[in-house]
């Protein structure tokens, strides 16, 4: 009986580490092997910031396309090392309706530019330097970040830290499906 009591407690605990992981921000591996956040399946509020090619740039959803948001900065070293290739990435690759946005958070203006001048960045990028995206609708406190979103602004997918290219084209296949 011992054995049992043991058993289901072991159970409960394991049980209740997944819940406070997923409430508290943690992480929890999905289907696609990418991490589930207290994010994922919720609706998040449209945008509309300055952008670093010109113009303004709106939270594709806004305008009924699904959307990759990639959250980096300038002084962000592993963002040093993503970016590149994602631009490639993008410039090679069509994404269909799925709009690719990156978000420059807590920099200045001169080095968000400079940094995807430098990347040959030729997606639309939008400037959050006060983080009023990243920390006040995502609740990013680190970069970089990638996050999934289908045309009515429901997270489907958060990726923490660099994003790999094969990630982000299963990311924007599971976009396309779910539109």
């Amino acid at each position: 009986m011992m054995f049992v009591s043991l058993g289901i407690g072991a159970v409960v605990a394991v049980a209740l580490i997944v819940v406070m992981s997923i409430l508290t921000g943690g992480s929890v591996k999905s289907s696609n092997g990418l991490p589930t956040t207290a994010l994922d399946g919720t609706k998040v509020a449209s945008f509309s910031l300055s952008g670093l090619h010109g113009g303004t740039e709106k939270a594709p959803w806004a305008t009924g396309h699904p959307g990759v948001l990639i959250f980096f900065a300038s002084w962000c070293s592993p963002c040093k090392a993503e970016m590149p290739k994602v631009a490639k990435w993008v410039l090679s690759h069509r994404e269909g309706n799925v709009i690719v946005m990156g978000i420059d958070a807590g920099d200045s203006r001169s080095s968000a530019q400079s940094f995807i001048k430098k990347d040959h960045v030729t997606f639309p990028v939008a400037f959050d330097p006060n983080d009023a995206v990243t920390a006040g609708i995502f609740k990013f406190g680190q970069l970089p970040e990638t996050a999934f979103v289908n045309a009515k602004g429901v997270v489907q997918q958060v990726y923490f830290g660099a994003i790999s290219t094969t990630k982000l084209s299963k990311g924007i296949g599971a976009l396309h499906r779910a539109d």
